[in-house]
């Protein structure tokens, strides 16, 4: 079981990027998927999810009207695409996967982790 996770890189403010996470061993259409950033010096915070049951869709105050998060089951791919990005978006982003989840916002709830990919917004 595998999360692998890429397109992070050096970007401009306000200029996009498009992240993606394969998965492999498992099929990421039956897990609860979501997006956390983890920022220098700061906790691991939520970013996005996407609902295995009704693929319903939630994202954190600061990056909800800016970020997308999507999935295409048939490849086995979760994206997250990050537009008007801020310095403040600057982390290791990490995708994550589980069965079934109470509190989507809780990182200690799911069991597979991708490797994280670092995403820096800077001038």
């Amino acid at each position: 079981v595998q999360l692998q996770a890429s397109g992070g890189g050096l970007v401009q403010p306000g200029g996009s990027l498009r992240l993606s996470c394969a998965a492999s061993g498992f099929t990421l259409g039956d897990y609860f998927i979501a997006w956390f950033r983890q920022a220098p010096g700061k906790e691991r915070e939520e970013v996005s999810c996407i609902s295995n049951s009704d693929g319903r869709t939630d994202y954190a105050d600061s990056v909800k009207g800016r970020f997308t998060i999507s999935r295409d089951n048939a490849k086995n791919t979760m994206y997250l695409q990050m537009n008007s990005l801020k310095p403040e978006d600057t982390a290791v982003y990490y995708c994550v996967a589980d069965h079934k989840i109470f509190d989507w916002t809780d990182p200690d709830e799911y069991d597979y982790w991708g490797q994280g990919t670092q995403v820096t917004v800077s001038s």
